[in-house]
């Protein structure tokens, strides 16, 4: 009986704690709010030196309405394991938009999308590690297609 009571515990105070410290004293600031959509303040615009990543991206037709995207991004490393620390040029992750709206963020060239339309726009955003937009000459690295 013992040792459950001190199991219990220890799970609500390791709980407890991890989710004080993860939720309010964690690496990142940067504030989330508003990005659902693409009215991105471009001062979150980190500016790429030298030559930029050669970016594009090809959505493959899965099982019904699904559909594979490949995010090529040749010059770039997808690095899950820094997130929300500070940006290293030529690192971070992806940001996914279908019509301007934030569908996710990928840490992988691969990305499922469960329902895509003929006409959408999909945009593909390089993103540092700490989620701010890389940009070469004042414009996002960016990349969009519309599904066929």
């Amino acid at each position: 009986m013992r040792l459950l009571l001190l199991f219990i515990i220890g799970l609500t105070f390791g709980f407890g704690g991890g989710f004080l410290v993860g939720g309010g004293m964690g690496p990142s600031s940067h504030d989330h709010a508003g990005h659902g959509d693409m009215d991105h303040d471009m001062s979150d615009l980190l500016e790429w030196e030298g030559t930029a990543p050669d970016l594009s991206i090809m959505l493959m037709p899965d099982m019904g309405d699904a559909a594979n995207l490949h995010i090529m991004a040749d010059g770039f490393t997808f690095t899950p394991e820094t997130v929300n620390t500070d940006p290293t040029q030529g690192t971070g992750h992806a940001h996914i938009y279908i019509d301007g709206v934030k569908l996710a963020r990928t840490y992988s060239n691969w990305f499922h999308i469960d329902h895509i339309e003929t006409g959408q726009v999909i945009r593909v955003t390089l993103n540092a590690d700490n989620h701010a937009e890389w940009g070469k000459d004042g414009q996002p690295l960016a990349v969009e297609i519309t599904a066929p």
